[in-house]
């Protein structure tokens, strides 16, 4: 490997104690024992071009999704075959039971029966049962790896983490001048709402104060695992919503997930007179585009028929969805996620009221073009646009 410090390129004995035989400094990762991928260049590579050289902050975890070198995802598996004890179950009476016959009778029933008890008991013993498994998803390394080399072997190396890049795990701290309440822009005349579903997505906007540069409020709404938690996040959502008068445009941010996908349609439901925008990473361009993080988990909120009827999805993006397939909106590149913000809020303050004729004016923005601007009520219900999305930073997919 080349060392991170000199540029000499060292071999396996060369590099002992992760310390450059040649320069004699101490460097944090190592290929050969933390991973494919998992090197101080390219890590730092990663955090500069994710901070756009220094001008954004990062979270750790942000960090994390743009560093990934393997992500995969499987959907549910139903069982298969017959669970052992009950195949046993069945099998070891009915075996007796032949044997038995072929010792009490003669001729050819007893050959027969001997011969049918020996089968049952072969058949049992070649059947094979495989459990059913839930949906899961994996990320090369793991967060709790990535996370232990950053604050361990990486800050004992330079000292702190890869400059603009803060540790979510602690208090993000937040700019100079910027709200200590949870909207990071005055309370007194703010002029959007933004309605954040990621806590990461979240803590990122805070920790840059785009919020406040936007003169918008950020409202962060995110819930447990489970119907019920989901649930209150859009209960929760509602009525913080209703502090805000209905002439504030609502910007909502959100990951590509049952909840996410209804969370705008079901606050204009319930709020008609608010505009409202969905920024959040749509289905599409996370179901079909490559270098996009994919993971895995129980679906209990919405089922694919809401998921059509309520939140307008194609038939394959609700199915995607309703197996249990989601993506965060905190993998998006921070760059990408800035301008997806700035441009939301922009539009949101620039639509008109929401009637009629508006019904469908403001739906999943375009990611990552910028959304061409309306020239006429015709053109502005002409429904949701396609979407897209850029390959990850730094980083390979799999």
């Amino acid at each position: 490997m080349i060392c991170p410090r000199c540029a000499a390129s060292l071999t396996g004995k060369q590099r002992s104690g992760r310390i450059c035989a040649h320069c004699g400094k101490r460097f944090a990762l190592d290929p050969a024992v933390h991973g494919k991928g998992m090197h101080d260049i390219r890590i730092r590579g990663i955090a500069e071009r994710a901070t756009d050289h220094g001008r954004l902050k990062i979270t750790l975890t942000q960090l994390w999704y743009l560093s990934r070198t393997r992500n995969y995802a499987w959907a549910e598996q139903d069982p298969q075959g017959v669970p052992t004890g009950i195949r046993w179950l069945v099998a070891l009476p009915v075996a007796v039971a032949l044997l038995l016959c072929a010792v009490l009778i003669d001729g050819v029933l007893a050959f027969v029966a001997g011969a049918a008890g020996c089968v049952v008991l072969v058949v049992a013993s070649a059947m094979r049962h495989r459990p059913g498994r839930p949906p899961r998803s994996q990320i090369i390394p793991s967060e709790e790896t990535f996370r232990q080399l950053m604050t361990g072997a990486w800050s004992t190396a330079y000292g702190r983490l890869p400059k603009g890049v803060v540790d979510d795990a602690r208090p993000v701290p937040r700019p100079r001048g910027a709200s200590r309440s949870r909207a990071s822009a005055p309370l007194s005349r703010p002029t959007a709402v933004i309605l954040c579903t990621d806590r990461v997505a979240a803590l990122f906007l805070t920790a840059n104060d785009i919020p406040g540069r936007l003169g918008a409020v950020l409202l962060e709404a995110a819930g447990t695992e489970g119907t019920a938690g989901r649930s209150d996040v859009v209960t929760g959502a509602l009525k913080e919503l209703a502090e805000y008068r209905s002439a504030l445009p609502v910007v909502v941010l959100h990951d590509a997930d049952p909840l996410g996908v209804l969370l705008a349609p079901l606050i204009r439901a319930a709020q008609p007179d608010r505009v409202v925008v969905d920024a959040g990473l749509p289905v599409s361009a996370a179901r079909g585009k490559q270098g996009v993080v994919r993971l895995a988990r129980h679906n209990r909120f919405a089922d694919a028929e809401q998921l059509r009827t309520v939140a307008g999805l194609p038939e394959a993006d609700a199915k995607w969805l309703a197996d249990g397939f989601w993506s965060p909106i905190a993998a998006v590149p921070p760059r990408l996620l800035e301008s997806i913000v700035v441009r939301a809020v922009e539009r949101a303050l620039a639509a008109p009221p929401p009637g009629p004729r508006h019904a469908h004016t403001n739906g999943f923005l375009t990611w990552p073009q910028a959304p061409q601007t309306p020239q006429t009520p015709r053109a502005r219900d002409t429904g949701r646009p396609g979407a897209g999305t850029s390959k990850r930073e730094g980083t390979s997919s799999a």
